[in-house]
């Protein structure tokens, strides 16, 4: 059945599709099936393979030789909607306001993968497709990926492409056609620091024990210097510096720091000295805390000395630099800081390297003829500041590049409450999918 673009983003975000909450499981395969429903409905083989987690989705078009290959990757679960307060409307009951589509998921990822999708289906409907396609759909991004790289592995052949292109980062500026040709890593920690083995009363006992808030604190006043700098040692040693045609990228950006301030809604811009804010969020690596907790959260006060706090931290990272190189610095400066007192206990997360690619390539060069045709424009080359850790799964296992191609726009709101995504990037969307399969096709 033939309808609206607009039609099938709705009914695809109507689905709760919280894949950190196991209450939402039945969401997920429902979510999951819907998908596989549209694949089959526009022609393409499609299968759903189950995980130890939640499902993923493969679809195909039939492989012809002679033609290149394509794999499209995205995610359909999605973040929490919480706090729900603070939505206009109810976060699964997708609203249409001022030209944007107001929903849990609707940039981050949903939209810009039913672009994709909408694409095929609509040169399906006209004739025949230019490449062969493979849409792998997963639910565990916003979970970090548990159960894909394990499926690569497993369906590497089924996998085998030229080059993949996924769209899930942010446009510098509004409707402006982009090329991410970089994303920062992750590395996280978690440090616990623990003292006396109750909470105590603080006028009988304060002054006479080590307090572990204070101690937490002092550690996390440990991490930078007044200028912004990472203070831990070893941290900057391994950067790849930036090449020339990279720092006229960032200099010729159409953003400024005025846009990038007044979507933080900060008073100030700040980071680290001697680089501009586009450099520090794209080719700088940080130390951010994340969370902070220990004693009295309630109303009121009580008067009580702590028996422990507990500081959560990630790291962001840039080419060349390694998490467990990262978090192993990482841990040694805080042991080295650790105030007397107290026992620190550290736990090492989740980590990912950074991803770098190289747009002068022919598929690159595709990429961008694509992107100006949809858009009208000449298309932004940008490094990002968030990461995609299976980017490198992708990249060491199917030994082929990745093209990211921004979709969503930069108020988009992805993780906060009332995400959004504008109806005009899901019609752009669709263009940018059926030019880029001509580009890919004369390559």
């Amino acid at each position: 059945m033939n309808r609206p673009p607009l039609d099938y983003l709705i009914d695809y975000l109507r689905f709760p599709s919280i894949s950190t909450q196991s209450n939402h499981k039945p969401d997920m395969e429902a979510c999951a099936t819907w998908l596989v429903d549209l694949f089959r409905e526009m022609g393409l083989e499609a299968k759903i393979h189950k995980t130890k987690g939640h499902p993923i989705v493969l679809a195909k078009s039939a492989k012809k030789a002679g033609k290149p290959t394509l794999l499209i990757y995205g995610h359909y679960d999605v973040q929490p909607p919480e706090p729900l307060a603070e939505w206009t409307t109810p976060p699964f009951e997708p609203t249409l306001r001022d030209g944007k589509l107001y929903a849990r998921g609707a940039g981050d990822n949903k939209g810009p993968t039913l672009a994709h999708i909408l694409g095929t289906k609509k040169i399906l409907e006209e004739g025949e497709l230019p490449v062969n396609i493979i849409y792998l759909i997963e639910g565990e991004e916003e979970i970090g990926s548990p159960n894909l790289e394990g499926f690569i592995r497993d369906h590497r052949e089924e996998l085998a492409c030229d080059i993949i292109a996924i769209s899930d980062t942010i446009m510098p500026a509004n409707d402006w056609p982009t090329l991410t040709y970089g994303l920062r890593g992750v590395a996280a920690m978690e440090l616990t620091v623990r003292g006396p083995e109750r909470d105590l009363h603080s006028g009988i006992f304060g002054g006479a024990v080590a307090n572990p808030a204070t101690a937490a604190g002092r550690l996390i006043a440990s991490l930078h210097d007044e200028k912004g700098h990472v203070q831990i040692e070893g941290f900057y040693e391994d950067i790849r510096p930036l090449e020339k045609w990279e720092h006229e990228a960032f200099a010729n950006r159409p953003s400024t720091d005025t846009d990038f301030l007044e979507l933080t809604g900060s008073p100030i811009l700040w980071g680290e000295d001697g680089f501009s804010t586009f450099e520090r969020v794209g080719a700088r690596p940080t130390a951010e805390i994340n969370g902070i907790s220990g004693g009295y959260q309630g109303e009121g006060t009580k008067t009580v000395l702590p028996r422990e706090a507990i500081v959560k931290i990630t790291f962001r990272l840039v080419p060349d630099q390694t998490p467990e190189k990262i978090l192993r610095l990482a841990e040694a400066h805080f042991r080295k800081h650790c105030p007397p007192g107290v026992t620190l206990e550290i736990e090492h997360g989740h980590g990912g390297m950074a991803y770098f690619s190289d747009p002068t390539t022919r598929y690159g060069v595709a990429a961008k003829r694509a992107l100006k045709t949809a858009f009208g424009k000449e298309p932004a080359l940008i490094r990002e500041g968030g990461s995609i850790p299976i980017l490198h799964q992708f990249h060491d296992i199917l030994k082929t590049d990745i093209l990211l191609m921004a979709l969503a726009a930069p108020d988009v709101q992805a993780h906060s409450p009332n995400e959004s995504f504008p109806v005009k990037n899901l019609e752009s969307g669709i263009r940018l999918h059926q030019e880029f399969l001509k580009e890919l096709a004369a390559c």
